[in-house]
C-alpha cells in the first residue's frame, strides 16, 4: 500500500469519494480536484481460512471541500475504510492518497475528563507545536467557532453530550485539517441535539473548506449533510452505488426531496441486506 502526503496527529484524532456504481471508477462531484482517492484497497484480518475480509477492492474519491456520506449494513468495512483512510489501520492492498492533513471524531468525544474543555482542544495545539502563548487564544477561537464560547473553563462532565461533541470537534479542528473523517459523531445523541449540530457543521464546513468523509447508519443523516451518498455492500465492504444529493434548495432533513431520496437508498440496503440475509 502507498500513502501519500498524510501527516500525523495527537491522540484523539487520527494521524494524517465517490466512486461509480459497482466497481467504483473514483469520479469526484463537479470536477473537484480529489483530496482522498483510494485504489483498489482490501483489507483482510488474520490469516489462513478464519480469516476475515472486511474491504474488498474498494475505489473510491473525495474531492477537494466534498462532503461524502459512507453508509451501508453493520459490519461492512465502512469504519475499517475510515481506519485505513486515517493511517490508524493499513490496506492489505491497494492505494491509499490523502492530500493534506487529517482529523477523526468518533461517536464517544474521547475528552480527557480531568481537562477543561478548553485544555483538551489545547491538547491539538499543543502537538502542533503551537507557541505557549498562542494556544489559549486559538483554543478560545475554535471553542467560539462551534458556539462554546465561555465554556473553556468547564470540564466534560459539567457539560451536555452535545456540548461534549462540539469540543470533540473544535479538537479536531485544531489539527487544521483539511480532510475530515466522522464515525458516526453523532450517533448517540438526541434528535433535537443531532438537527442543531447538523446545522453548525454545515456552516463550520462552508466557512473551512473542509472535506469531508463521514459514516453513518442514519440514511436521512445522510441525505441531509452530504454531497454524495456512497453505499457499501454487505460485508465484504465494496463500493456498490452512489447518489447525488441535490443542493438546490433547503437541505432539511425531512424536506420533500431529502425524503424521497432517503426512500431510495433505505431500498436499496434493504435490497443488498436481503441478498445476504442481513
Amino acid at each position: 500500500m502507498s500513502i501519500s502526503n498524510r501527516q500525523a496527529a495527537p491522540p484523539g484524532i487520527a494521524p494524517g469519494a465517490a466512486a461509480a456504481g459497482g466497481a467504483g471508477t473514483g469520479q469526484t462531484g463537479a470536477g473537484r480536484q480529489a483530496a482522498v482517492t483510494l485504489t483498489g484497497v482490501s483489507k483482510r484480518y488474520g490469516t489462513g481460512p478464519r480469516s476475515v475480509l472486511a474491504l474488498d477492492q474498494v475505489s473510491l474519491t473525495v474531492g477537494r471541500g466534498e462532503f461524502v456520506c459512507l453508509i451501508g449494513a453493520s459490519g461492512c468495512g465502512k469504519s475499517t475504510l475510515l481506519s485505513v483512510v486515517a493511517g490508524l489501520d493499513s490496506a492489505t492492498s491497494g492505494q491509499v492518497a490523502v492530500g493534506g492533513r487529517v482529523a477523526m471524531m468518533f461517536q464517544e468525544p474521547g475528552l480527557l475528563p480531568w481537562l477543561t474543555a478548553g485544555a483538551n482542544v489545547e491538547l491539538a495545539l499543543r502537538a502542533r507545536k503551537v507557541p505557549r502563548d498562542d494556544r489559549r487564544r486559538r483554543a478560545d477561537e475554535l471553542l467560539k467557532l462551534v458556539r462554546l464560547d465561555g465554556f473553556g473553563a468547564k470540564r466534560p462532565h459539567e457539560l451536555s453530550g452535545g456540548m461534549r461533541q462540539r469540543v470533540a470537534l473544535a479538537r479536531a479542528l485544531a489539527q487544521d485539517a483539511d480532510v475530515l473523517l466522522m464515525d458516526e459523531p453523532f450517533g448517540a445523541l438526541d434528535a433535537m441535539t443531532r438537527d442543531l449540530l447538523h446545522e453548525e457543521l454545515e456552516r463550520i464546513c462552508a466557512e473551512q473548506t473542509l472535506t469531508v468523509l463521514f459514516v453513518t447508519h442514519n440514511v436521512r443523516e445522510a441525505v441531509r449533510l452530504g454531497d454524495r451518498v456512497i453505499v457499501l455492500s454487505s460485508r465484504p465492504g465494496r463500493v456498490i452505488d452512489q447518489y447525488p444529493v441535490p443542493t438546490d434548495g433547503p437541505r432539511g432533513i425531512n424536506t420533500a426531496q431529502n425524503a424521497a431520496l432517503a426512500n431510495t437508498i433505505t431500498e436499496r440496503l434493504r435490497e443488498e441486506m436481503g441478498r445476504h440475509g442481513n
